[in-house]
């Protein structure tokens, strides 16, 4: 697999009220999302741009239209793994029993499409088109704040989504962690870089999906800020190994999300 195959590089946000969802993240994660961005084919629908506090983009919100709704969109959190071939991944997918949920669209950054995993789990792959300087998506970082920090997936086939995406991405298996009765906690890696886990879905949980850690500084300030902002903590705050905390929370329109984060409230 080459560098391009496999990394996690832009996330984005259905968004049912994009006003409502800017002044929600922009309170709990300290981003700057800039509505009206980039206009889209319908006159009512815009592509807003999501930036880190320290200057970088690392993703978009995509307001839901009616159209959307009526074919199944839901508010919800969808990330973007790069491929080097678009049409080959999405012939990939289909031969290990995913689907095509969007087929392919060629943009100015790139030919991306949506599928969705052998067992329900949507994701976008993005064959992105090299950037002139040679910069690279910093949308994802285990340690920077206002990215992605860890990519968790939950489903209802542990094994054959390791063996799946494995497959595609060339992702590594660096290690894995008994939850006791949840099983194990398999995580996944490229290269040197820790990304994420593959786990069983905990009884009563949503359907499979990616849950996406957004880094904050402090995840009692961040909770605070979920609670304040209409918000729900469903899950945590808990400390997890290395010391970081976390929670797992629902925004205001229903759209699950996670947070990784320190323990310590950050005063002004």
């Amino acid at each position: 697999m080459n560098d391009v195959q496999g990394n996690w590089i832009w996330y984005e946000l259905l968004a049912d009220d994009p006003h409502a969802a800017k002044t929600f993240y922009e309170a709990v994660v300290g981003w700057s999302i800039t509505l009206d961005a980039m206009p889209m084919s319908e006159p009512d629908t815009a592509y807003a741009m999501i930036t880190a506090e320290d200057g970088p983009m690392v993703g978009g919100m995509l307001t839901i239209t009616a159209e959307m709704k009526a074919q199944g969109a839901r508010s919800m959190w969808l990330g973007y793994v790069s491929v080097e071939d678009c049409a080959a991944t999405l012939a990939a997918i289909e031969k290990r029993g995913g689907r095509v949920l969007m087929p392919a669209t060629t943009l100015d950054v790139g030919t991306m499409a949506m599928v969705m995993d052998p067992w329900g789990a949507p994701f976008y792959i993005m064959a992105p088109t090299p950037r002139p300087d040679g910069a690279k998506s910093t949308a994802f970082s285990p340690t920077q704040t206002g990215r992605c920090g860890w990519n968790e997936l939950h489903t209802s086939d542990q094994a054959g989504a390791v063996g799946f995406y494995t497959e595609l991405f060339g992702w590594s298996l660096p290690g894995s962690m008994d939850m006791g009765d949840f099983g194990t906690y398999q995580f996944i890696g490229k290269g040197e870089v820790m990304l994420g886990a593959i786990m069983t879905s905990p009884p009563q949980s949503p359907p499979p999906h990616w849950n996406h850690y957004f880094r904050v500084v402090s995840i009692p300030a961040a909770k605070a800020a979920v609670e304040a902002h209409g918000g729900q903590v469903v899950h945590g705050p808990m400390e997890v190994p290395g010391g970081d905390w976390i929670l797992v929370g629902v925004d205001p329109q229903g759209a699950p999300f996670a947070l990784v984060g320190g323990a310590d409230v950050v005063e002004d």
